[in-house]
């Protein structure tokens, strides 16, 4: 049997539902398969960043995520260093991930704390609920070939066997990819540079029981190492991450029981409910595609936890992938569209790794005194002085704005580039920039919307309000005849000309810019790929 489809996706974690979603939005019909059932407590990653909850708010569920975070929203996100959690403080990051829920200007939606499962949860009951998405749990991937105008996968169940035939096949299967695999795509780099526990035990009475305040992580920095602890979800579900271990070295249920009393200070009766192994690598595929195959999130970048950039990295390559999938299917995207994804996303995910790779050597620098416990002078200016050092080595760490919006499209053969240089890349300061290649810079309207919201699902033209309607037919004329489908946002009570440095900006589905000027230029063939 050979069923027909026009994407088929190889995972149903955050990355492939990322990727159905996008896909599905704009029509296409698309098949994920998912070997497993994606159930279980792990939490993999914790921090849905601004960036994400901004494409979550795109496709109209990110007010859903907020309303089924385990503590409320209001939950305070900050990360606190203390010598344990029956210690003393060290250090405080209030607002980390820029998870506040206030209102800024920079971006329209804020960070959240949340356990990976449940953002899951949110995108599977979207994507399922897209007409043109089908999601199959329990099909494992086994192979594919391709021709000139297909891809021709085999899938294999509980109840027999069948061939899924697609125009485009990607992989978001994880770290052990067998797309990538199949294409023969090499992850450069270096692999099990370190290796940790990640540990979900239920603490009943922990969270009132420690002297620190609420936080979304605790590091604690201690006798035996540092390590990491916080709340996960309701059901005094927590998670415990200990000290980096040597490689043959393992933990018994006991044993991290041992470990939780002894890091934290508090005897409780904890119950472990998972323990399992993890390696932090510094890895980039050296190509993200074959032909009509391509890799997406983990399947072609791998990096060291520190940042919470990894899932949603991965979300940002299913967005940058599923509008260029979506352009070529509709005949509106020409055939460098597809060509720009490597060129677009690598150089993100080297440039990620290589971030997390230089917090995480920080993170081995900090070390445990015993004066850090004292409650005398000496103690205080210890604890004063390790603050100092922590507040200097890992700020960059859990205020990486600049990292989530700032990182940008430079040389991408569908960016129509300004001379001169680009802003300078400052992984704490994010400055908003319409050049080219770069994010769109965010405002509010007067009404309470976000400039976002003007943009829709294809191109749009932001214009300033002396922008007439006869050069804005122009630009539809122009959008008509190629099919492409473009929304005009003349936004009232923003001054797009000092916003934008120009009366007209051009920007793509994934609200990069393509384009600026203060008058029309034919731009619309290039930045969509002809």
């Amino acid at each position: 049997m050979t069923i027909e489809t026009q994407v088929l996706v190889v995972g149903a974690g955050p990355v492939g539902l990322a990727l159905a979603i996008e896909l599905g939005t704009h029509g296409i019909h698309v098949i994920v398969v998912e070997k497993s059932d994606r159930t279980g407590d792990s939490p993999r990653a914790k921090t849905t960043n601004v960036r994400t909850r901004t494409l979550l708010r795109r496709w109209g569920i990110a007010d859903r995520l907020a309303e089924a975070s385990p503590f409320g929203v209001d939950y305070p996100n900050d990360v606190k260093f203390v010598t344990s959690l029956a210690g003393n403080l060290l250090a405080n990051f209030p607002n980390a991930f820029n998870g506040y829920p206030v209102r800024a200007d920079e971006y329209p939606e804020h960070a959240q704390w949340i356990p990976q499962y449940t953002l899951e949860r949110i995108l599977l009951e979207h994507a399922s609920s897209l007409p043109t998405v089908e999601i199959r749990l329990g099909a494992a991937f086994i192979g594919a070939g391709q021709d000139e105008g297909h891809v021709t996968s085999s899938i294999e169940t509980r109840d027999g066997s069948y061939n899924i035939r697609s125009a485009f096949l990607v992989g978001a299967d994880g770290s052990r990819s067998s797309v990538r695999n199949l294409i023969g795509a090499k992850m450069e780099g270096r692999s099990r540079i370190v290796r940790a526990y990640n540990i979900v035990f239920r603490a009943p009475g922990l969270a009132t029981a420690h002297r620190q305040g609420p936080a979304v992580i605790y590091w604690q920095v201690g006798p035996s190492g540092l390590s990491t602890i916080g709340p996960m979800d309701q059901g005094d579900l927590w998670f415990f991450m200990p000290a980096f271990l040597d490689e043959n070295e393992t933990l018994t249920h006991e044993e991290a029981i041992e470990q939780i009393k002894m890091t934290t200070g508090i005897d409780l009766p904890y119950e472990i409910l998972s323990a399992d192994i993890w390696y932090a690598n510094e890895l980039v595929a050296d190509r993200h595609r074959l032909g009509r195959i391509f890799l997406a999130g983990d399947a072609c970048h791998l990096h060291p936890p520190f940042g919470g950039h990894g899932m949603n990295m991965g979300v940002g390559d299913a967005v940058d992938l599923g509008w260029k999938i979506a352009a070529q299917l509709k005949d509106w995207g020409g055939p460098r569209l597809l060509d720009s994804y490597q060129s677009e996303r690598r150089p993100i995910h080297q440039a990620v790794v290589n971030e997390a790779i230089s917090t995480m050597r920080e993170h081995v620098r900090l070390s445990w005194r015993p004066e850090l416990d004292e409650a005398s002078p000496e103690g205080d200016a210890l604890r004063d002085e390790l603050r100092q050092k922590i507040e200097s080595m890992r700020r960059q760490e859990f205020y990486s704005l600049g990292t989530v919006l700032g990182l940008r499209y430079e040389g991408s053969p569908i960016i129509l580039s300004e001379p001169g240089e680009a802003p300078p890349h400052v992984s704490s300061v994010y400055t908003p920039s319409a050049r080219p290649g770069g994010l769109a810079p965010h405002a509010w309207l007067p009404d309470g919307r976000s400039l976002y919201d003007l943009f829709g699902n294809g191109f749009a033209i932001v214009a300033s309000s002396d922008v007439g309607e006869e050069e804005l037919d122009l630009i539809r004329a122009e959008a008509e005849q190629m099919k492409l489908p473009l929304e005009i946002a003349r936004p009232d009570g923003i001054n797009v000309t000092e916003l934008y440095g120009a009366r007209l900006a051009l920007v793509r589905p994934d609200q990069y810019v393509a384009w600026r000027g203060d008058q029309w230029e034919p731009v619309l063939a290039q930045a969509a790929g002809w």
